[in-house]
């Protein structure tokens, strides 16, 4: 039987390059490996903890859907999801605070970084949004998690609960291990020192951006003095997150890059990254644009993946609640 694996993503709009390089490339990535049952889900409770208009919540939940199955994650292979309509969710959130110090809740960075170094206002679903990935992740006795470094911090305190929980009421979870894989970390053309965030669309290109948005945008990028073509991230940043993302997308190595476009300008490399990207995912803007003119048809998806989701949620929590004591 293979081991389960569990990932989510929030929708909050289109998915930018850092969100594909960064995470979704490696899910479709880990589904066509053939090693894991996996559940992706889309994480529509994890995110009410920022504003929000509801008008666009199902516009942004319906997108998500698309641009899971545009990229290249599979019904037929994996279970896609709703989180919100598994209420085993939010269920085992509310019955895991009993064992949850307030203290680990929160020295989590996500929390201290907007609240105590930003000096930032949060809604409580902030602070307590670790206990509810939890729950998403030990619902479904997942053995395995993808994670960047910024959520090793969850996994461990979801690792952490899972053996109090154990030690305390006897064998229910499963201890699931993080599954680093080989990321990009993708930062603003507009500046390199900051991660790529759709907050600043100018130094963002959207999975969906046609050719000529993407030609604008990466011809604007921040490069750096000289030259040559060289990955050298301390010196030459800016130049440096253009290689990372030719590179990553092109499948080849930093090295390579560079002997490729030895002699050649930055105006000439940057001609080539266009015609990587636009090419690239080409595909994807076509499956994209047919998937959301049939929002019903993602919808069936969801409903069809989130009730195969339901049935193993609910017998795991189930199982916890007899554990505990209020199973009657």
């Amino acid at each position: 039987m293979k081991p389960t694996l569990v990932s989510g993503m929030k929708p909050e709009g289109h998915l930018h390059l850092g969100n594909y390089l960064g995470t979704l490339k490696n899910l479709v990535e880990l589904q066509n490996s053939g090693k894991y049952q996996c559940y992706f889900f889309v994480a529509d409770l994890h995110s009410l903890t920022e504003d929000f208009d509801p008008k666009k919540k199902y516009g942004e939940i319906t997108e998500l859907a698309a641009e899971y199955l545009a990229a290249g994650l599979d019904p037929s292979k994996s279970v896609i999801f709703l989180q919100s309509a598994i209420p085993a969710h939010s269920e085992l959130e509310g019955l895991l605070f009993a064992i949850t110090p307030e203290g680990e809740l929160r020295r989590m960075t996500q929390y201290k970084d907007k609240v105590v170094v930003k000096k930032q206002s949060a809604n409580i679903g902030l602070l307590l949004y670790p206990a509810l990935m939890t729950a998403d992740i030990l619902l479904y006795d997942a053995e395995f998690v993808p994670v960047g470094e910024d959520q090793l911090q969850h996994l461990e305190l979801t690792r952490t609960l899972a053996r109090k929980f154990n030690s305390r009421f006897g064998k229910t979870f499963v201890e699931p291990k993080p599954l680093t894989t080989k990321t990009s970390r993708v930062m603003r053309l507009t500046d390199p020192l900051k991660k790529m965030s759709k907050s600043q669309s100018e130094g963002c290109i959207f999975l969906d951006d046609s050719p000529e948005e993407i030609k604008k945008k990466i011809s604007r990028a921040v490069t750096d003095s000289g030259s040559e073509i060289k990955y050298d991230p301390e010196k030459k940043p800016g130049l440096s997150n253009l290689i990372g993302i030719y590179t990553t997308l092109k499948g080849m190595d930093v090295k390579a890059a560079e002997k490729a476009f030895s002699g050649k300008s930055y105006a000439e490399f940057k001609s080539a990254l266009v015609e990587l990207v636009s090419n690239y995912f080409s595909n994807f803007r076509e499956q994209k644009k047919s998937l959301l003119a049939k929002p019903q048809s993602l919808v069936a998806i969801l409903n069809a993946g989130s009730e195969k989701a339901r049935a193993v949620a609910e017998k795991k929590i189930a199982e916890v609640k007899q554990k505990i004591g209020i199973a009657i």
